[in-house]
C-alpha cells in the first residue's frame, strides 16, 4: 500500500490535517488525523508498505500491546483508503 501523491499533512494548531496541493480532483472536505495517525503518515510518507509495517512503528512509538497496535494500524489503513488518500 502506499500514500497517493499530491495529498501532503499539515499542521494547524493542534490539528494534523491532510490536503491535496496541485490536484485536479474535488477535496470537498479536509481528513483530520489523530496524532497516533499523524505519526504513521509521517513515518511513511514516500515509501510502500503494510498493516505490518504500521503494526511495527505503533509498537515502537507507543506503550500498547501488539493486538491493539494491530486493530489500530488496521484501522488507520483503512480509513486512509476509504478516504483516498492511500492505495492497495
Amino acid at each position: 500500500m502506499h500514500l497517493k501523491e499530491g495529498f501532503v499533512l499539515r499542521e494547524l494548531g493542534d490539528e494534523h490535517i491532510v490536503i491535496g496541493e496541485g490536484l485536479t480532483v474535488d477535496f470537498q472536505r479536509l481528513v483530520s488525523l489523530n496524532s497516533s495517525a499523524a505519526f504513521l503518515w509521517r513515518s511513511v510518507e514516500g515509501r510502500d508498505f503494510g498493516i505490518e509495517d504500521l503494526t511495527a512503528l505503533l509498537l515502537d512509538e507507543y506503550e500498547v500491546g501488539a493486538e491493539e497496535a494491530a486493530e489500530a494500524a488496521r484501522d488507520i489503513a483503512r480509513n486512509w483508503i476509504d478516504a483516498g488518500l492511500a492505495e492497495e
